[in-house]
């Protein structure tokens, strides 16, 4: 797992594929927490949406923290179906 201190709330979240899966609002405990503006962001070959409420990634799930990049271990497709939604722990 990437170093959490080193990721920065507005940092883009991409998946391994480079393909956009969010932004970030803030981390908690274990998630990163995206902007509800960002959440649930159409994704080719993702199932449905899930707008207008927060979405969080596991911190399992950062390969890398770079730049002003948080890069996942999994293409942004399956990024979202990992997404856990407010309230799911």
């Amino acid at each position: 797992m990437a170093d959490a201190s080193a990721i920065r709330e507005h940092m883009e979240v991409i998946g391994a594929d480079g393909v956009h899966v969010g932004t970030v609002d803030k981390v908690e405990g274990d998630r990163i927490k995206l902007t509800k503006k960002d959440s649930g962001a159409e994704i080719e070959g993702a199932e449905g949406t899930h707008s207008g409420h927060h979405h969080f990634i596991s911190l399992g799930l950062v390969a890398e923290v770079e730049g002003d990049q948080v890069r996942l271990s999994t293409t942004g497709a399956n990024a979202q179906l990992f997404e856990e939604e407010e309230g799911d722990a």
